[in-house]
């Protein structure tokens, strides 16, 4: 089984996001970074898969993990690298 696609919606000031982001690429994970300052339409797509209206906002396969806090928490107790293996 394929890993499941990453997904993080960002604004290039947040200190969230590169928080976020510098987790993601410890564990050696590709992702797809989108602006939602930079790109037409991206904060109401965000919005509209389920996640917040806060960045970072951050999707795995097709579930939504949350922000920062909920990836770092996720991490904490060992759930995310099931999650980012098989998306379950």
């Amino acid at each position: 089984m394929a890993a499941p696609h990453v997904v993080m919606y960002v604004t290039g000031w947040c200190p969230y996001c590169a928080r976020a982001q510098s987790l993601l690429e410890q564990k050696g994970v590709a992702f797809e970074v989108i602006d939602v300052e930079a790109v037409a339409g991206a904060r109401e797509e965000m919005a509209a898969r389920g996640g917040g209206l806060t960045v970072p906002q951050i999707f795995i396969g097709d579930r939504p993990v949350g922000g920062c806090d909920d990836l770092y928490a996720l991490e904490a107790c060992g759930a995310l690298d099931p999650i980012l293996k098989n998306g379950a």
